[in-house]
C-alpha cells in the first residue's frame, strides 16, 4: 500500500488557455481538487510555496479550508521556505490548521528553491546573522520551530493577566498535539537526508536533485532514501519515519492526454546546473497504461518511498487534473499494487 496524492504548484497566469487565470481561480480550484482527489481515493493534497510568484504563497488559510472541506485526506506542503518563516507564528497557524483538519496535517518544509527575486527573504525582515548564510538562518528558524511544535512552557506569564493562565509557563497556542511527528524535510542530496534523520524529520524529495553522479536519477534517489533510513536507525528516534517521492505521471487514455503529453512518451532525465552546481531531473512518465506500469515498475525510489505525490498541471483546470489522478490510482497504483 502506498499513500498516492497530488502536488500542485498553484500556477495562475491572465491567458486564454489557462484555467486559472487569477490568485482566486488557484486558491479556489485548489480546494476543489482536493475535494475531488479524496472521492477518487488518493490519499493527499499538497501544495507548493513559492514567494513573488504568481503561484501559490502562504499556505495556512488555503491548508485550513482544505481541511475545513475534506474528511479522510492528508493535507500537506511540499515545501514552505522557512527562510521567509518566524516559527513562533507559523507555530500558532500550523496548530490551527491541523486542529481543524483533525490531525491531517502533513507539512513539508526546506530550504527553499531559488528565488523570484533577490534575497526575498530581507523583504519578510529575516536578516541572516554575521557569518551565517540563508540556509544556515533556515536551519535556525526550523530549530526554533520544532522545539516550540514539542509544546514545553517557556514564556513567563504576567502577573496580571488579562485572562486566567495555567501555571507554570506557557506555551504558543493552539498546540496540536503529534504534528511534530509529522514534520518533512524537503531533501535535495544525499547528505542534506542524513541530516534530515538526525532532526527526527520525514523526508520529502522531488523530481529534482542538486547533485549528479552519473546514475539514472530514480538509483541517486534511492541512495538518498537509504542513506536517510540508515541515518535514522542510528539516531535512534522513537518512531518509524515517512518518504514521499514526487512523479510526474501522466498515462495517455484519450485524446486530451494525447494532446498534452504525447509528446513527454519519449522524456528521459536532464541534468542541468542550479545554483552553480550540477543538478539531476527526473523524466516524465507518459504513454499507455501497459507502458507507464512497465517503466514505474523499474523506479527503485518510488519502491522505497512510502507516500507518491503527483505533480499535476493546475493551469489545465480540475476536471482534468482528477481525470489524471483517477488513473493513475484506478488503473496504475493497482497493477503495480499499491492498492
Amino acid at each position: 500500500m502506498k499513500h498516492i496524492g497530488f502536488l500542485s504548484f498553484g500556477h495562475w497566469t491572465d491567458h486564454p488557455s489557462s484555467a486559472t487565470r487569477s490568485a482566486a481561480d488557484v486558491l479556489t480550484q485548489s480546494i476543489e481538487l482536493a475535494e475531488a482527489a479524496e472521492e477518487l481515493g488518493a490519499d493527499g493534497a499538497y501544495f507548493r510555496v513559492h514567494h513573488f510568484a504568481r503561484q501559490l504563497a502562504s499556505p495556512f488559510p488555503l491548508l485550513a479550508a482544505v481541511g475545513a472541506r475534506t474528511r479522510r485526506i492528508e493535507i500537506g506542503t511540499g515545501v514552505i521556505d522557512m527562510r521567509y518563516e518566524n516559527p513562533a507564528y507559523m507555530t500558532e497557524d500550523a496548530g490551527a490548521a491541523d486542529l481543524i483538519a483533525g490531525g491531517r496535517l502533513q507539512l513539508g518544509i526546506s530550504r527553499g528553491s531559488p528565488e523570484q527575486v533577490v534575497e526575498g527573504y530581507r523583504h519578510f525582515d529575516h536578516v541572516p546573522a554575521p557569518g551565517e548564510s540563508d540556509a544556515d538562518m533556515a536551519r535556525r528558524h526550523t530549530a526554533r520551530f520544532l522545539e516550540l511544535l514539542d509544546g514545553e512552557g517557556f514564556a513567563e506569564p504576567n502577573p496580571r493577566p488579562m485572562f486566567p493562565n495555567p501555571p507554570g509557563l506557557l506555551r504558543i497556542e493552539p498546540h496540536s498535539p503529534g504534528l511534530r511527528r509529522r514534520v518533512w524535510w524537503g531533501a535535495g542530496s544525499r547528505a542534506t537526508a542524513e541530516w534530515t534523520a538526525a532532526q527526527g524529520m520525514n523526508l520529502m524529495s522531488s523530481t529534482l536533485l542538486t547533485e549528479d553522479t552519473g546514475v539514472p536519477f530514480h538509483a541517486l534517489q534511492a541512495e538518498q532514501i537509504q542513506r536517510f533510513q540508515d541515518a535514522w536507525a542510528a539516531a535512534g528516534h522513537p518512531w518509524q519515519p515517512r518518504v514521499s517521492v514526487s512523479r510526474s505521471i501522466f498515462p495517455i487514455t484519450d485524446d486530451r492526454d494525447r494532446a498534452y503529453f504525447g509528446l513527454e512518451t519519449q522524456s528521459t532525465d536532464q541534468v542541468g546546473v542550479l545554483d552553480g552546481g550540477r543538478a539531476r531531473f527526473g523524466k516524465t512518465y507518459a504513454g499507455e497504461i501497459d507502458e507507464i506500469v512497465d517503466a514505474l515498475a523499474g523506479d527503485t525510489a518510488i519502491a522505497a518511498a512510502d507516500t507518491l505525490l503527483l505533480t499535476v498541471p493546475n493551469q489545465l483546470g480540475v476536471d482534468y487534473n482528477a481525470h489524471v489522478i483517477d488513473n493513475v490510482v484506478r488503473h496504475v497504483a493497482p497493477a503495480l499494487g499499491w492498492r
